[in-house]
């Protein structure tokens, strides 16, 4: 799938030469249902074909209606030869749900991968060594190198230790767990994460991609010490993780000021790794 337009929130993707338009909406890329409907079929009338889904479909009708685990289609704006109009969009779940109910030969490789994913997905729940492997060579063909991958491996591994602590520990909501990682973040770097990316120019792109060698391991050292802490204490309960998470950020805030005080120069970098595809790839300076 490719992409064209310059504006981030609103940009077009071209599937089997077909435009499909989306939005950003919410933190997430929404897509034209009836886009989507036209790549992967051959129906001169997607809307018709989009109502005649929802008829054969009981599962899809009731993900429709907000029921079972699906977030339903919503209806946004976009520019169309008649002006603004709200047309009807799925997120990226929700599209993928969508195809599984399509019978076209177009949609049968999008359906193959999907079995792929879900399988890779499984065995990598039994062995999560194939996990970090998988990531690790699409690191590689991102064009990463390789002393960063090693670093940035150890940080995921370092922070699903810690969020396996705050499940087991009484933090539950995904908003939680946001605050916690501001907490530990504004205490390693006086920066909450969309304080930071926005440093970094960045948007939905993930933060810790874009950090140089020194940002990751303080990083590292800041979540690393919030679970010695965890544990130390047998913290229980939100209100004490949030204060683990806090004295965890510190300890890495001031061995950062220490790095800086003696190197003279700021630890916080404004580069990225965004440049990571062209053909003149810049490797980030600490």
């Amino acid at each position: 799938m490719n992409e064209h337009d310059d504006n981030p929130e609103t940009r077009v993707a071209v599937f089997q030469k077909r435009e499909i338009r989306r939005t950003f909406h919410n933190n997430e890329w929404w897509f034209v249902i009836t886009d989507i409907i036209a790549a992967l079929t051959d129906s001169t009338d997607p809307s018709d074909y989009w109502k005649k889904m929802r008829k054969r479909d009981p599962d899809l009708g009731k993900a429709l209606q907000g029921g079972g685990q699906f977030v339903p289609p919503l209806a946004l704006e976009f520019a169309t030869a008649g002006g603004l109009q709200k047309i009807q969009c799925w997120n990226t779940e929700g599209i993928f749900r969508l195809i599984q109910s399509i019978p076209s030969p177009k949609a049968e490789p999008l359906k193959r991968w999907l079995a792929r994913v879900g399988k890779e997905r499984i065995d990598e729940i039994e062995n999560p060594e194939l996990a970090m492997a998988r990531m690790q060579e699409l690191y590689e063909k991102k064009g990463y190198p390789k002393e960063w991958i090693d670093k940035r491996l150890r940080g995921i591994a370092v922070r699903q230790d810690l969020t396996d602590e705050w499940k087991n520990r009484g933090a539950r909501s995904s908003l939680e767990f946001a605050i916690l990682t501001n907490e530990i973040m504004q205490g390693a770097f006086d920066l909450k994460v969309e304080e930071y990316k926005q440093v970094k120019d960045l948007k939905r792109e993930n933060l810790r991609d874009h950090m140089t060698d020194i940002e990751l391991i303080l990083t590292m050292l800041a979540e690393a010490t919030t679970t010695k802490l965890h544990r130390d204490r047998d913290s229980q309960g939100f209100a004490p993780l949030k204060k683990d998470a806090q004295d965890g950020g510190a300890v890495a805030g001031r061995t950062r000021k220490d790095i800086e005080a003696q190197t003279g120069k700021p630890v916080i970098s404004d580069e990225n790794f965004k440049q990571i595809g062209a053909k003149r790839r810049k490797r980030l300076k600490n």
